[in-house]
């Protein structure tokens, strides 16, 4: 699906079926041609409702306001309305509050995000018949438009919205099929038509690092574990940034096994990983001057003969000892020695992201990123760039009277807390105490357990994975510069 930028007016541009989205209750808009019809079938005028006129090639859609997240989530909702039809070209007025810059880049993304549909397993897949969008110039404000920017905007939102829709492809993949081994498979395809430097490091590279807490979760899985780390490198980079991942292909709970319920949707365990490796295919393909690795950490948490268990005492890479106390706690085993491995060059900001715990829901709600980490303002920006993105964050924080909870009688720390309160927090200074010191200041936390995964649309996002912390993270890289 193309989206094209036109200069002509809506009238003289040829296609199947135009939208209008309709402000408030504006029906009384330039744009809106229906009015009459539109009230006898008691269109409402609110967000998320929609009505199509097959026979006026028309489909209103109707938005509190034009800021970029409305437009997005209009612009999405539009496209899962009609997908289904057998129209192939959709035209469309520039909607924008004050930047229209800003706002074809969110109808951009709200049209293409939308369009997802994951049919690889059906075995008569639906099909999206759209085939162009065409964006006119002449817009709901009348103004004049410059239009030399707009098109390097669409450009922009295709590049990301490609990135979130690869992830979402990866992390719906089920688990039998997108193993650690499968999963580096797709790192290499990905770094080389990239332009990306990556390595792979296998359990014996492991073994001689002394990563201790991940090879023990990946002890009782058939895959080998994998430690997948590509880098982005251009000549002018201004800022070194490194991303760590949490890759769990699947979890069981290890022999702190999950219900059978809690099991089902675990192939997205891996949501962190996958949402990094968008993060810089998009970076590569933006040409940002920054410079960014990313760090993955791939196995499963398996379980069988050889499973680690409540009660065993870890080494981390960092010589660190940890306690076991629930097996089901060890995506953040994963990312202790994956942070420590991440620390060995010098770097500007490191940043980690995880679907980590299920205490972030309970904290933030079900679509909702935690955010977490020593440095509040660091915080801060990112969760201002969440926002830029139209991606929800919310920030949890750091209290002197939590690592006390992490306190373990036998080794140097356990590796779940003492209390059932505030388990997302404990979680994130879990994370902290295998970030070197110098580092802390550098370091960001994101639990985004919360909107990996869904079992219905909401906003952009369609049923199944959503591609959490793509958007987020490109627009947090950008503003760093």
């Amino acid at each position: 699906m193309k989206i094209k930028l036109s200069d002509k007016k809506l009238k003289d541009i040829k296609g199947d079926c135009e939208i209008i989205f309709v402000v408030s209750k504006n029906l009384e808009h330039k744009l809106v041609c229906d009015e009459k019809v539109l009230n006898e079938m008691n269109f409402k005028v609110e967000a998320d409702e929609v009505l199509l006129l097959p026979e006026k090639k028309r489909m209103y859609v109707g938005i509190d306001d034009l800021e970029p997240e409305s437009l997005r989530c209009a612009a999405a909702l539009a496209m899962r309305t009609i997908a289904k039809s057998k129209i192939t070209v959709l035209k469309i007025a520039l909607y924008f509050t004050n930047d229209a810059e800003k706002g074809i880049k969110a109808m951009s993304e709200g049209f293409l995000l939308g369009a997802y549909n994951y049919q690889k397993y059906k075995s008569k897949p639906a099909k999206n018949n759209i085939k162009q969008i065409i964006i006119s110039s002449e817009n709901y404000y009348n103004k004049k438009i410059e239009i030399k920017n707009l098109a390097k905007k669409i450009k922009e939102a295709e590049i990301i919205s490609r990135s979130v829709n690869f992830v979402r492809d990866i992390v719906n993949e089920p688990p039998s099929d997108l193993t650690p081994l499968k999963f580096s498979e797709i790192a290499k395809k990905e770094a080389k038509e990239n332009n990306l430097t990556i390595k792979i490091l296998g359990k014996k590279e492991l073994e001689k690092l002394g990563m201790g807490a991940f090879l023990a979760v990946n002890r009782a899985s058939i895959y080998p574990p994998q430690l997948i780390h590509l880098k982005y490198k251009p000549k002018n980079a201004k800022k070194k940034i490194v991303l760590v991942g949490k890759g769990l292909t699947y979890d069981t709970g290890g022999l702190s096994l999950k219900l059978g319920d809690g099991m089902l949707t675990m192939k997205m365990d891996m949501g962190g990983a996958g949402a990094i490796l968008g993060v810089i295919m998009a970076i590569s393909q933006l040409k940002l001057p920054v410079e960014v690795q990313a760090i993955i950490g791939a196995t499963e948490n398996a379980i069988g003969k050889d499973a680690y268990k409540p009660d065993d005492v870890l080494k981390a890479m960092n010589g660190k000892t940890i306690e076991v106390k629930n097996t089901d706690a060890e995506g953040r085993l994963v990312l202790a020695d994956c942070l420590c491995y991440a620390q060995k060059e010098k770097f500007d900001y490191i940043v980690d992201i995880a679907t980590l715990t299920g205490a972030s829901m309970v904290a933030l709600g079900e679509y909702t990123s935690a955010v977490m980490g020593f440095n509040q303002d660091l915080s801060y920006e990112i969760l201002k760039s969440a926002k830029k993105s139209g991606e929800l964050a919310g920030i949890l924080p750091f209290n002197k009277y939590l690592p006390k909870l992490l306190k373990s009688d036998i080794a140097d720390i356990s590796n779940i807390s003492a209390s059932r309160y505030g388990g997302a927090i404990t979680a994130g200074l879990f994370l902290g105490e295998f970030i070197e010191n110098k580092n802390k200041q550098k370091w960001a936390h994101i639990d985004i357990a919360g909107p990996a995964f869904k079992d219905k649309s909401w906003g952009v996002n369609p049923v199944g994975a959503s591609g959490a912390g793509v958007r987020l993270l490109v627009e947090w890289v950008r503003g760093v510069l």
